[in-house]
């Protein structure tokens, strides 16, 4: 399963409840701009709309072979998912403080595919102390491997 484009911020800023595989409406241009690396999916987020789930802010540049049939960049897009997991998305993203962030886009299969989660979002001192947990785990693999070095 390789990323074609990684949330970096999802992780900071958010504790990931659960996560989905998704499938995406693409058009034209954008499967061969996604082919080439041109997408930025960190200030996406997704909705539950009428039955439907809807990808919002996720940029896809346009196709740079493209003619006037280019795709828009930031146009919302459709997420393909069963009934059951739509419903089971309604409900845990209706919780106050939740939201539907995309995790990633990769290929499946030879197709496109959006892991999309459901997040609470973090506080500024959780992350902080997140960062702090991850500076000690750091120096102790380094003291770690300094000692393994000494033998």
């Amino acid at each position: 399963m390789a990323d074609i484009v990684t949330n970096h911020k999802a992780r900071r800023d958010y504790h990931i409840l659960e996560t989905f595989e998704a499938g995406i409406v693409l058009h034209g241009t954008e499967v061969k701009s996604l082919r080439a690396g041109k997408g930025q999916i960190t200030d996406a987020f997704a909705r539950v709309e009428k039955d439907e789930v809807w990808l919002y802010n996720a940029h896809i540049d346009e196709y740079s072979h493209g003619n006037l049939q280019n795709h828009q960049p930031k146009a919302p897009r459709k997420l393909l998912l069963h009934r059951s997991e739509i419903r089971k998305l309604f409900a845990l993203a209706s919780v106050k403080g939740h939201a539907l962030v995309p995790l990633a886009f990769f290929w499946k299969n030879g197709k496109v595919k959006v892991a999309l989660a459901v997040g609470k979002g973090k506080q500024q001192f959780d992350k902080r102390e997140e960062l702090k947990r991850q500076e000690s785990d750091r120096e102790l693999k380094r003291a770690q491997m300094h000692r393994f070095k000494g033998r």
